[in-house]
């Protein structure tokens, strides 16, 4: 029928007035009520719920042909009895508990101090008025209790983590929040808050406000720029993991922030650069969020945009779809960037090394001081820089490149595609042809290698041929034998033989490495087990 059984009575406890959109837990997982009502043929009041996570649920909102309350997701509503549910408790109510103290139920014990009993009534009991960072995660916080209390037991907080609750609305949190004048810090990741329909009232509730998170939120981009006008000094935004998808130009709101996290949402790539409207903007997490490329067409090959004026610090982890190397010349463009994190992308080299993909970043990006976290050396740079030199010259010599700087004419395709190397041959001089290292292309039809994946563990399973590029990521590999088999990528252990190493089976550990970087050549044979 897809409606749980009731724990114990059918009337269960009294419910809120306003029960409807209120926020609910369940043997551990949040939901918000959606109906409120009869669900025939069965007797008595049902709760109609959305879970957070919709595998928790069992349908769309209907029973029986009919239609209750609609879900975002097919699968994730349920009906529950209200004896199952909790509507939660306040948060001074949880604050007391956690931080207050019962100081009549302890004035007469004692306290033994370096072996010295004192008495506890002698001692300055702790008080709530004087903390500055108060923790209720997952409490099931559902609104301020008595305001009046909040100014009085928890006024000077600085910090507030009020994570994975029950607050139903905007309007909650900012009756929390208006008690306390010196707030900079607040975690609201996890919870499922109703919009203010004038945001602007709500300012003087986060006027002191820095740093916010709402990751996994289930907000949408154009929720957060309705919502943005009720932070005017806001620093530091994390909106991970939610519903963002298009991005749109901050108009007239977060113009003071410094640090937006964006990550693992599914960005169309095309919007990122609405973003360049922050202007103070010096951090930015893109980290798993599907792009491909970044460009920057309003400046040429080795010039500087005006986008993003004050980014130093880019993160683009797991974006394993950039995989052309052109994203990096793009990327130097960047009139700030000192720091990049790139870990775990699509880019690879021609030997399939991953120190060699490091170098060609640090050659490429000439300003950079940190890379995937760790500090750029004098030497480091040093060496990246000449390899690259040695590593492009017979292609630079190709297109027109000459030792004589007054011979020297390379084609426009090659300075487009190398746009340091010029600069680079005026650090260091052109090479020398000894030192001229051959480069194998980049294009992967000509890095294609036929592996055979044999099964030792399945005798009644016949070899599997395919055609592979010798830049495919192990995960990548363990994607298609998914497909292929039906077994679960994290179960698959992959081993390989060479023709050239008789005997013994080489072990393929790191799903983040390319097939290069096991040196595994056309003809080896892949060893597929499973448990």
């Amino acid at each position: 029928m897809g409606v749980d059984q009731p724990a114990r009575d059918p009337g269960g406890p009294e419910l809120p007035e306003d029960a409807a959109g209120r926020r609910v837990s369940c043997d551990g997982e949040r939901a918000t009520v959606r109906y409120v009502g009869p669900v025939p043929p069965t007797e008595g009041l049902w709760l109609g719920v959305e879970w957070d996570k919709p595998e928790r649920g069992k349908h769309d909102g209907s029973h029986n042909g009919v239609q209750y309350f609609t879900c975002r997701h097919p699968t994730g509503g349920s009906f529950l009895r209200p004896a199952k549910v909790s509507f939660g408790v306040d948060y001074v109510t949880v604050v007391r508990e956690q931080y207050g103290l019962d100081v009549q139920a302890v004035l007469s014990e004692k306290l033994c101090v370096s072996s010295r009993t004192v008495e506890w009534s002698r001692l300055r009991a702790p008080r709530l008025d004087d903390l500055t960072s108060v923790s209720v995660d997952n409490r099931e916080v559902n609104g301020p209790g008595n305001v009046d209390e909040i100014q009085q037991t928890t006024g000077n907080v600085q910090s507030l983590d009020l994570g994975r609750n029950l607050l139903s609305s905007w309007d909650d949190v900012a009756a929390i929040t208006a008690q306390m004048d010196k707030l900079e810090e607040l975690l609201l990741s996890d919870n499922r808050l109703r919009l203010p329909s004038d945001p602007c009232t709500q300012s003087h509730a986060f006027s002191s406000l820095k740093v916010l998170a709402l990751n996994s939120c289930a907000l949408t981009w154009p929720q957060i720029l309705h919502c943005a006008p009720m932070w005017p000094q806001l620093e530091e935004l994390c909106v991970s993991q939610n519903d963002i998808t298009e991005l749109q130009r901050p108009v007239d709101v977060l113009q003071s922030l410094k640090s937006l996290d964006v990550s693992i949402n599914p960005l169309v790539e095309e919007t990122v650069l609405s973003l360049a409207a922050l202007p103070r903007l010096e951090k930015l997490n893109l980290a798993k969020t599907g792009l491909s490329s970044l460009r920057f067409d309003d400046a040429p090959p080795g010039g500087k945009t005006a986008m993003f004026p004050s980014l130093q610090y880019l993160i683009l982890d797991n974006n394993s779809s950039i995989t052309e190397w052109g994203v990096v010349d793009e990327l130097a463009k960047l009139q700030s960037l000192v720091e990049l994190s790139c870990r775990c992308s699509g880019l690879t080299s021609s030997d399939g090394k991953l120190q060699t993909v490091n170098q060609l970043f640090i050659a490429k990006l000439g300003q950079l001081e940190h890379l995937n976290r760790l500090e750029i050396l004098p030497e480091d740079r040093r060496g990246a820089e000449l390899d690259y030199i040695k590593m492009f010259g017979e292609e630079w010599l190709k297109a027109g490149g000459h030792p004589d700087a007054q011979q020297s004419q390379p084609s426009t395709q090659f300075t487009s595609q190398h746009p340091r190397y010029l600069s680079l041959i005026h650090k260091y001089g052109a090479p020398e042809e000894g030192e001229l290292k051959k480069q194998q292309p980049f294009a992967l039809k000509n890095h294609l290698i036929k592996v055979t994946f044999v099964f030792p563990d399945q005798a009644d399973r016949k070899p599997i041929e395919k055609k592979l590029p010798v830049s495919m990521l192990v995960q990548k590999v363990k994607g298609l034998l998914y497909r292929l088999l039906k077994v679960p990528a994290a179960e698959l252990k992959l081993t390989y033989t060479s023709c050239k190493i008789e005997g013994k089976e080489i072990e393929i550990d790191s799903d983040l490495k390319p097939l290069g970087f096991y040196s595994i050549e056309e003809g080896d044979q892949v060893l597929v087990r499973w448990s």
